[in-house]
């Protein structure tokens, strides 16, 4: 798995290795899911994806939702389709939860049940959320130890878990399941030395992105989708920025620059994160950084003297 921020080169450095090696890249990035959505995900070209296949790529229409339980089913089944080929899967993205869950297992947390939400938001409205705060602390003392009782969101799906399964949600997330199975998964953090060669590659990115043309898709998606600031895909960065302006909640003059802005906290949290991870790290922003990570994998994959003589 070669996980890393965005605007890291991940891509390029993936095609590379899975030339190297034979290899399907299996997309763990959220916003890759969606289709439509093409130059602002920096989406994977239909030259590159002919050169090598690719998986979990425009899977649903961008009013669609796409959970990590659904990930989870579908990144195990494009691994045994790779597997099934002769060919190495290459897991490769930056969305968090997908890697925690590839690398940590998946709880047994239910999805939202819309007829409970609706029943535990209808309690909040007439007693108050300190109200559920405080009967949260009595069947999950747990989880109301650690949520602030303003915390409105978290505290009614806590309680909705509660109603459905009878178990506290605390419970449910310490009892991980794995995705992988008895599958090897070996991890390589692609990250940079400094940030300010992280800023420079995302404000290079979105040039580009601006130059491609897009404003004009996100127009496009507004025409043949019905579209709204709280979509999941409308969350993805810069489309959220375009949107605000097309739809005239933001200047448009201050629409590069915001969107820039939110790349950048994007990839600082996604550091963040990564610096915690499992796996090996490799310098993406060193001159050798692609040679590094064929030699790990060489390696890993016990081909090392064939990797050498190539």
């Amino acid at each position: 798995m070669l996980v890393g921020p965005t605007a890291s080169g991940k891509s390029a450095a993936a095609l590379a290795l899975a030339g190297q090696f034979g290899g399907e890249i299996v997309s763990i990035d959220s916003a890759l899911v969606y289709r439509d959505m093409n130059i602002g995900t920096a989406k994977p070209t239909a030259a590159e994806r002919a050169e090598v296949p690719h998986h979990l790529i425009d899977l649903i229409a961008p009013t669609e939702t796409y959970s990590v339980a659904r990930f989870a089913s579908d990144c195990r089944a494009a691994i045994d389709t790779v597997h099934a080929r002769g060919h190495l899967p290459l897991l490769v993205g930056g969305t968090m939860m997908y890697a925690n869950v590839l690398a940590h297992g998946m709880s047994d947390v239910p999805p939202t049940d819309p007829a409970v939400r609706a029943q535990v938001q209808a309690r909040c409205a007439a007693e108050g959320i300190e109200a559920l705060h405080a009967e949260l602390a009595r069947v999950d003392p747990v989880t109301a130890a650690r949520l602030p009782p303003t915390d409105t969101q978290r505290i009614e799906r806590a309680l909705e878990v509660w109603l459905l399964t009878g178990t506290p949600l605390s419970s449910l997330q310490g009892q991980r399941r794995s995705v992988l199975g008895d599958l090897d998964l070996f991890i390589i953090r692609w990250l940079p030395q400094t940030r300010a060669w992280l800023h420079l590659r995302c404000e290079e990115r979105l040039n580009t992105m601006f130059a491609q043309g897009f404003v004009a898709e996100v127009e496009s998606l507004r025409r043949h989708y019905p579209l709204h600031a709280d979509l999941p895909a409308m969350r993805c960065v810069g489309y959220r920025q375009v949107l605000d302006v097309l739809e005239q909640r933001a200047p448009r003059e201050e629409m590069f620059d915001r969107a820039l802005f939110a790349t950048r906290q994007l990839a600082k949290r996604q550091l963040t994160w990564l610096r915690s991870f499992p796996g090996v790290e490799v310098a993406c922003d060193a001159p050798d950084a692609l040679a590094q990570a064929q030699a790990l994998l060489a390696s890993w994959l016990g081909h090392a003297d064939k990797w050498v003589s190539a």
